[in-house]
């Protein structure tokens, strides 16, 4: 079991298909496109070596560039900050620096099927990832109210915590069909999926996380609700997710997205910092032993992108901070879209209304966190008793809690080696308390916190490095953590996905293609941001009179059968 708060059927069978992170709103096997022989389409050879645009150099950006670049494309990479985006690793000043910290994305589910594509294709190894009571965490201290209760099973906690597990597994199950669709999305039975999220999508598309609890007689007690959203499910507390869409917490909980959760050995931003370096075996047009850093001047990106402009023939004008102005028949833009609001100078022309006003409605959830390096995972050490009596305890556990810290992760390369403590993970409200707070400031309160629920144990003492913390809602080229949808906001996301079928769109409002986690159905998922750079792949193929593989259709050509269902605008 991996989760404090489980799904709600237990997949006792290892036979049954596994899932993928594919669906409900538009069940395209990215996974099968990525894996057949035939690539991922061609262009013509009129085209090769055409620049095209990629203005951010995130995972999404790298991805998208990589593909083009196989085609015969010449991507231009855009970046304002470093490559990898939101995932972000970061060492500690005079640590070994083997020793790391994830700012960004830490942990991904095996149903991100796509994601996984790329994992293996640049060799990075993963192992799983220390969530509350999952099988890699020796064990899961929940405080509550001031109240510790410490447990290696879900089994050892006290009976609220079974019966609020079960509440969530009747309310999933009541509300929201839950064995239906996952079983539909495992054996990607496609009518079966969108009959169901059709159906789903217009009773809820109005409704509130919390207001789904509400409505269920599972959950008409306060208390299970308020403990619900403290312990959660899969990675801990939800609470912070309560005024967002339903929508957007069955999407997470139909893929398992939240559970099984693995991290990368080595840290997640190796992943586009190796698909920048990797010379293709497939490529077309360019020499083997072309990369995209070859492909760049000096072996860098392009600075930021202070303005976007459209010019003559509908072309795509990009200026940099440099002062440098190039323009391209085609640009993908995959960085935090509130980015065309605020630090780049667009051009109206650029987007339709309708897709500008989805753009302005886009909610962003803050989110911070802090690490601190430690001269050994200390708390595998065993606790004793007042009387010097072993308990059988750990001495600190992976820890959820109300108070400020609300996450504690525990992470360690071995008994003997140097580790980490991830003090505090938060969200939302909890992210904006720490907020005008230093990073030294951030541990001194984290280390009171948990020293009030671990009175016996000196963490101060173990540790060996300064702190190192984000909160991603001050970070100046993202200001905000990752989109999340609130009630309504439906309809704004389908706008955003579906940008890369342009051939439903005026002509002067074609060649530029939006990507990136956060228009995609899973945002704050690493998996959403490949998902979209291939549909944008497909979206610039398509621009360039390119077309793919009969035996391996894109996301583009099967788009009227799997499209997003449609909500009415009056």
């Amino acid at each position: 079991m991996t989760s404090t708060v489980p799904n709600a059927i237990e997949h006792a069978d290892e036979q049954q298909p596994p899932i993928t992170m594919f669906g409900p709103d538009f069940p395209y096997a990215y996974d099968d496109f990525l894996a057949h022989p035939a690539g991922l389409g061609q262009i013509p050879a009129t085209e090769h070596g055409t620049e095209v645009a990629v203005i951010g150099g995130g995972l999404s950006g790298i991805v998208a560039a990589y593909e083009l670049m196989k085609m015969g494309l010449k991507p231009v990479v855009y970046e304002a900050d470093r490559i990898g985006g939101r995932l972000r690793t970061v060492g500690f000043d005079g640590c070994d620096p083997s020793l790391t910290a994830e700012m960004g994305a830490m942990r991904f589910p095996p149903s991100s099927t796509a994601l996984q594509h790329y994992i293996d294709l640049v060799g990075l190894e993963t192992r799983a990832f220390p969530n509350p009571l999952a099988e890699a965490t020796p064990s899961t201290v929940v405080d509550l109210k001031g109240e510790s209760h410490y447990a290696e099973t879900l089994d050892d906690l006290p009976q609220i915590y079974r019966d609020v597990a079960d509440a969530w597994a009747k309310c999933l199950e009541e509300g929201a069909d839950f064995s239906d669709m996952n079983r539909a999305l495992r054996e990607r039975d496609v009518p079966r999926i969108r009959e169901i999220w059709s159906k789903l999508v217009e009773e809820l598309d109005n409704q509130t996380f919390y207001g789904f609890l509400c409505d269920s007689e599972a959950f008409k007690s306060f208390r299970h609700r308020e403990i619900f959203g403290q312990v959660g499910f899969g990675t801990g507390g939800w609470d912070t997710d309560f005024p967002n869409s339903i929508l957007e917490i069955l999407r997470v909980v139909y893929t398992e997205a939240d559970d099984h959760h693995r991290g990368i050995v080595g840290g997640s931003q190796q992943l586009p910092l190796r698909l920048w370096e990797r010379e293709p075996e497939k490529i077309v047009h360019w020499p083997h032993g072309t990369s995209l850093k070859s492909l760049h001047a000096d072996g860098e990106p392009r600075p930021a992108v202070t303005r976007l402009n459209r010019t003559a023939g509908n072309r795509i004008t990009v200026t940099d901070a440099d002062g440098d102005i190039r323009t391209y028949q085609a640009a993908i833009f995959t960085a935090q879209s509130w980015m065309l609001l605020s630090k780049i100078a667009c051009d109206d022309s650029l987007f339709p209304i309708d897709h500008w006003t989805a753009i302005e409605r886009t909610h962003y959830m803050e989110s911070s966190k802090l690490f601190v390096p430690v001269d050994r995972p200390f708390w595998l050490d065993k606790a004793v008793d007042d009387e010097g009596n072993p308990t059988g305890r750990d001495v600190m556990s992976m820890t959820l809690t109300d108070r400020m810290t609300r996450g504690t992760y525990l992470l360690d390369d071995g008994p003997d080696k140097p580790a980490v403590i991830c003090l505090s993970y938060t969200w939302c409200d909890d992210s904006l308390k720490w907020l005008p707070l230093s990073a030294n400031e951030r541990m001194e309160v984290m280390l009171k916190s948990l020293g009030e629920i671990y009175p016996k144990v000196d963490i101060r003492k173990h540790v060996i490095g300064n702190p190192v913390t984000v909160s991603w809602e001050n970070e100046p080229y993202f200001m905000g953590a990752f989109k999340a949808n609130l009630p309504g906001h439906y309809r704004y996301q389908r706008r955003l996905f579906t940008h890369f079928m342009q051939e439903r769109l005026p002509a002067d409002k074609r060649g530029i293609f939006l990507a990136g986690d956060d228009i995609s159905w899973t945002a704050g998922w690493a998996e959403g941001a490949v998902q979209t750079a291939l549909n944008a792949v497909w979206g610039v193929m398509h621009h360039f009179g390119g077309e793919t593989d009969a035996t391996n259709p894109g996301p583009g050509d099967v788009y009227d059968e799997i499209a997003p269902v449609e909500l009415p605008e009056d």
